[in-house]
């Protein structure tokens, strides 16, 4: 039926439409993807930092240090600076870095040899000078650092946590309510922070860390925490074990259990803002949430292994890295979507 000949009322209502669907499909798209990047090596890699978009580093078992300079579509497999593993890494600027190392118990010499020490650049990474972590005790065993400015936080096994406000010169223990296995944390700024760890351990501080304060779980929940994300002073996550999501929006004091919708225990999370956030996990798990948690969703069939650690340079792009190798790529990318032909 030609147009022309429709009545008018209909002729009107149709161009309406038309006009709607056409400015619609004018409108830019967003599509977002996670894809596995290349890396040539095997090694379960604990650990993803990047600058910019481009120049980033991921590190992980027996010494494996891989770097990019274009965002990872190539990974270069860089000189082991150790042969022990690297749990954690962090760049203040192009060419001041550092790596915290763990040796294998086995591998200690003596029993006054360091089993946790930090490895530093200033060179960018062409070459690591070893730093023993002093006034740490030689026993201990320190599973991540959290870097905020001059200041950073060592944690790790029987809730030892050091401080250091010098870059990593030397290093105080703080005291700390707790024994349990410490794994993730965070801190927005140089007094507040969090630690999360086994036993519901929900650690929070608001002075860099001299005093902490358990926050409170219902149900006398006893799972284990792997990581932690905060947005603000009040508002964070922590995930853990079973697929485990709890939110707070007092800092800590108290937490709410989210659903998950997943059983594989989840192992880091990340949040821009009150709303989106990412979690990655086991068995490659990968939600995404765009109201806070209240609905998470489920990023399928991209990889099968663990996925350990995630980390963004803006909410549009990120890599998340783990077992075997693994590094996986985020890219939200807009584009225009086509016209409508006449």
């Amino acid at each position: 039926m030609k147009l022309n000949k429709l009545p008018t009322a209909h002729r009107l209502t149709l161009i309406s439409f038309l006009l709607l669907l056409a400015a619609h499909c004018a409108l830019p798209t967003v599509s977002a993807s996670w894809i596995k990047q290349r890396t040539n090596s095997l090694a379960w890699l604990h650990a993803v930092y990047f600058l910019d978009q481009n120049r980033g580093w991921s590190v992980g078992s027996r010494g494996t240090l891989l770097a990019t300079t274009d965002g990872g579509r190539s990974w270069q497999v860089e000189p082991k600076p150790t042969e022990d593993s690297i749990r954690d890494i962090y760049f203040s600027d192009e060419q001041n870095g550092w790596l915290l190392c763990e040796r294998n118990i086995y591998d200690l010499k003596s029993n006054d040899e360091q089993r946790a020490y930090l490895l530093k650049t200033t060179d960018g990474g062409e070459h690591w000078k070893r730093a023993n972590l002093r006034g740490v005790n030689v026993d201990a065993r320190l599973m991540r650092a959290v870097f905020q400015n001059g200041s950073a936080w060592a944690f790790g096994e029987g809730g030892a946590i050091y401080t250091t406000r010098d870059s990593g010169t030397t290093w105080v223990k703080l005291p700390a309510p707790t024994h349990f296995l410490l794994l993730g944390g965070t801190f927005i700024d140089e007094n507040s922070g969090w630690l999360v760890g086994a036993g519901a351990t929900i650690l929070q501080t608001s002075d860099g860390g001299e005093t902490w304060h358990q926050g409170r779980l219902p149900n006398n929940t006893n799972t284990r925490f792997n990581a932690t994300s905060f947005v603000s002073p009040t508002q964070g996550w922590a995930v853990g074990g079973d697929g485990t999501i709890y939110r707070t929006s007092n800092g800590g004091r108290t937490w709410q259990s989210q659903n998950s919708g997943v059983s594989a225990d989840l192992l880091d999370v990340k949040f821009f803002d009150a709303a989106e956030g990412w979690v990655v996990g086991a068995e490659g798990t990968l939600l995404h949430t765009r109201d806070g948690g209240l609905h998470w969703f489920t990023e399928r069939n991209v990889t099968e292994h663990a996925l350990e650690r995630l980390f963004f340079t803006d909410r549009s792009h990120g890599w998340a890295v783990g077992f075997g190798g693994t590094i996986l790529s985020f890219d939200s990318v807009t584009e225009r979507a086509p016209k409508l032909r006449p």
